[in-house]
């Protein structure tokens, strides 16, 4: 075999291989390997290695969105020197090997299940997890795959939070930890990863910061923070609907929320959203002493607050970041463009989370909708791949000083060994871009080669509105006046609730995701648009996720 592969891919394809052909005791093979471990090459050469025993004549592979299925795509032909089909919808049968999108498999069903009856196929299942059993991709899946030949599953992330099994896996009986056949199985956990240097350590930063929601008449205000939850300074509203406050206005809603100046366009840099780009930008300029080329992604909750973050960078840094979300139609182009350019900033709702790989990425700001620790897992993903054996440098996250958040990060962290949390967390040299010679630190052009640091790496200031003096893009108070610049922040209850509060933990299904999308602005218009102040008040308890579930309430009530 003339590609190079890791250790453990080969040993991977040597298990796959008895497994499937000397062993025969299950046509599926498993491999759980952590983000960024190489677990598509890994696969494409089990492919390969069939196609050469003349053991297959045929490839499905199956992934979450369109960006991954075009990197499939592509590596699969550069390993296998075959091309594939991308397979969107109803499609005729070209005798080619076919990549599609989970959502796909559904409408393709029927030209999948004639496929895996007529020829001997390999299906590649990646990031396996979406296909829960009862669910509708992972009935789709049991039914056009059943007559497949063999079965590779990929993921990285197999326990669902919503504590559904996906089809095809074996779990314990509480259904917390896998109990594949372990001849059957590979795994490759993060910290083993980073060991390994096929990821790079992360670390957490824990964003905090002090909202005061302002009810009416600036009279009582609410106060919230990660750490101390929802204070309410009224005794004169009815329990019920302090509770509803509490439930809605919660710290994450709140961290959430866009906040803009007076006009209701200009982004209030003297935000809680602000603060947290700024603290990246400050990180991310750091990160690039060791990787020059280092880049930074933003998931933001939805389109408006995606649109709204990537306008902050662009005033903070001068630059126009690279946006991308559901909306674009040329959003696939734009992360294949952000992959290859020097670019710093690529900013997202839920495009860049899930099997996009773009190894460059090392700084993550995660403000997303979902609190899942699987999705916050795949995020955590996009920002640990290594660059290679040279590669030392750090992924970072910043986060909502959040407790949900905190105890998957704290869970993280404890997969890694001491030495890696340990690491010096300011580099004492940077490699020049140009020659890749160490420099020191305070050089303002590289030794060997005269490379102008000081124009690559021009930090960027904030300037303090009251005194007018420049500081660190991440000071917490200016230098000169000592006046703070963030960590308090003040909303009023229209701000505030302009998120509304998130489901926790539920099962939502690809068709509830999408009826929630197209019915819930229209909803929210009207209550806002009726002025009954009370359903104003109560719009966070029904966020979009789980408005058709509302909906199923109500139903059976009117029944």
């Amino acid at each position: 075999m003339s590609f190079k592969l890791r250790p453990w891919q080969s040993k991977a394809v040597t298990k796959a291989l008895d497994w499937l052909l000397i062993k025969k005791k299950d046509k599926r093979f498993l491999i759980n390997a952590a983000p960024g471990t190489g677990k598509t090459i890994c696969a494409a050469v089990i492919a390969k290695e069939l196609f050469d025993k003349e053991e297959i004549n045929r490839v499905i592979v199956i992934a979450p969105r369109k960006e991954v299925v075009n990197q499939w795509r592509s590596e699969f032909k550069t390993i296998t020197k075959r091309s594939m089909l991308k397979v969107t919808g109803k499609s005729e049968d070209l005798g080619l090997d076919i990549c599609a999108t989970w959502n796909s498999v559904q409408s393709s069903l029927k030209l999948f299940n004639k496929i895996c009856k007529k020829d001997k196929v390999l299906v590649i299942c990646d990031e396996h997890h979406h296909a829960a059993i009862n669910a509708v991709w992972g009935a789709s899946a049991e039914n056009a795959f059943e007559n497949s030949k063999y079965v590779i599953v990929l993921t990285g992330t197999p326990i669902r939070t919503d504590g559904n099994k996906p089809v095809w896996f074996s779990y314990t009986e509480r259904g917390d930890r896998l109990e594949h056949h372990p001849n059957g199985t590979f795994i490759v956990d993060y910290g083993e990863a980073v060991d390994l240097k096929y990821c790079r350590p992360i670390f957490f930063h824990r964003h905090e910061g002090k909202f005061s929601v302002q009810l009416k008449d600036n009279e009582e205000t609410i106060k919230v923070s990660g750490k101390s939850g929802v204070k309410i300074n009224s005794t004169n509203r009815p329990k019920k609907l302090i509770s509803s406050l509490q439930k809605s206005l919660d710290f994450y809603t709140l961290a959430r929320s866009p906040q803009y100046k007076a006009d209701g366009k200009t982004p209030d840099l003297n935000s809680y959203q602000a603060s947290m780009l700024e603290w990246g930008i400050a990180k991310l300029h750091e990160l690039k002493y060791r990787l020059p080329n280092a880049g930074g992604l933003v998931i933001a909750p939805n389109i408006s607050v995606a649109e709204h973050m990537a306008s902050i960078l662009e005033i903070l840094t001068k630059q126009k970041p690279v946006l991308v979300h559901s909306k674009k139609t040329n959003s696939d182009d734009l992360i294949e463009a952000y992959r290859n350019s020097k670019k710093d900033w690529i900013v997202s709702v839920a495009m860049v989370s899930e099997g996009v790989d773009i190894k460059r990425l090392r700084l993550l700001v995660y403000l997303p909708n979902s609190q899942t620790e699987l999705f916050f897992r795949q995020a955590m993903g996009r920002v640990v791949r290594s660059m290679g054996d040279e590669d030392d440098s750090r992924a970072y996250v910043v986060m909502p000083a959040f407790k949900t958040f905190e105890n998957y990060a704290r869970r993280v962290e404890s997969e890694m060994k001491p030495v890696h949390l340990k690491e010096d967390l300011f580099p004492k040299t940077k490699k020049c871009p140009s020659c890749n010679k160490e420099c020191k630190i305070k050089a303002t052009e590289c030794d060997y080669c005269g490379f102008d640091f000081e124009k690559q790496y021009k930090k960027k200031k904030k300037k303090c509105s009251f005194c007018g003096f420049e500081n660190e893009m991440n000071a917490e108070k200016c230098i000169s006046c000592e006046k703070s610049f963030g960590i308090e922040y003040t909303l009023s209850l229209n701000e505030a609730l302009r998120m509304g509060g998130i489901a926790r933990q539920m099962d939502i299904s690809e068709y509830e995701v999408k009826d929630s999308e197209k019915h819930y602005e229209n909803i929210r218009k009207e209550i806002l648009e009726s002025g009954d102040a009370r359903m104003i008040e109560a719009l966070g308890l029904f966020p979009g996720e789980s408005l058709i579930k509302l909906k199923k309430i109500l139903n059976k009530i009117t029944d």
